[in-house]
């Protein structure tokens, strides 16, 4: 099973949410998921993350792969 690191939108039209989630890559974007680990909110001033780092650490690890968005997240909050 491929997984990946990826966005899941929430809120509503044009008040983007996104849910930081480990899911299988032939998942739908806002479908089923593994596990939760984090919220980014682009529409604070500067962008609100949440993120649980450790865990993002942990699936990294196992070999799930960020997408780019996540990626440059993930470099920021380091």
């Amino acid at each position: 099973m491929a997984t990946k690191i990826r966005l899941q939108r929430g809120g509503r039209k044009s008040y983007a949410f996104y849910r930081i989630v480990i899911a299988d890559a032939r998942a739908p974007r806002d479908g089923r998921f593994t596990e939760k680990i984090g919220t980014y909110n682009p529409n604070t001033n500067p962008a609100t993350v949440d993120l649980n780092f450790e865990r993002a650490l942990y699936w990294v690890e196992t070999g799930a792969q960020p997408t780019d968005t996540v990626r440059n997240i993930l470099e920021q909050d380091c």
